[in-house]
């Protein structure tokens, strides 16, 4: 089995458009080629994506370290990193 820890996929947030009442899978595992969105590639890892439905259609600030204490929210953990 994989190590349960996330890859850093990069050290800052991705800031990505989402439309009112589309729901979205954020990538918790670092390792999609779609960051930063899930792509299946968690699979064995025993990390799990993070759905979410965007309340409004706006510009949201989602995380790339992966160890935001807000997912899939980034909360600037990755300054520390």
């Amino acid at each position: 089995m994989m190590s349960e820890k996330a890859v850093i996929a990069q050290k800052a947030p991705y800031a990505t458009d989402v439309v009112a009442g589309e729901r979205y899978r954020w990538c918790a595992c670092g390792q999609s080629k779609r960051q930063p969105f899930c792509d299946g590639s968690h699979k064995g890892s025993g990390i799990r994506p993070v759905s979410f439905t965007a309340e409004k259609t706006e510009t949201v600030y989602l995380c790339g370290c992966k160890q935001t204490k807000n997912q899939p929210m980034c909360d600037g953990t990755h300054k520390s990193l």
